[in-house]
């Protein structure tokens, strides 16, 4: 139940993310996609950090 409140809520805020966009007319698109992208680089960065910590727990990085 927990998950299908937290994608409920994500896809409520994508939603007001794109209605936000048509309002602010031109440039809304651009605005949307840097929040995507700013989001992405991050969840990029937290996985590469996850697995670097992972692989040196098992000692795979000396």
């Amino acid at each position: 139940m927990k998950t299908v409140l937290q994608f409920t809520l994500y896809l409520a805020i994508a939603v007001a993310a794109i209605v936000v966009a048509v309002i602010v007319s031109n440039y809304g698109l651009w605005y949307l996609t840097w929040l995507i992208g700013t989001a992405l680089i991050v969840l990029c960065a937290v996985a590469g950090g996850v697995l670097f910590d992972t692989q040196e727990r098992q000692g795979k990085i000396t």
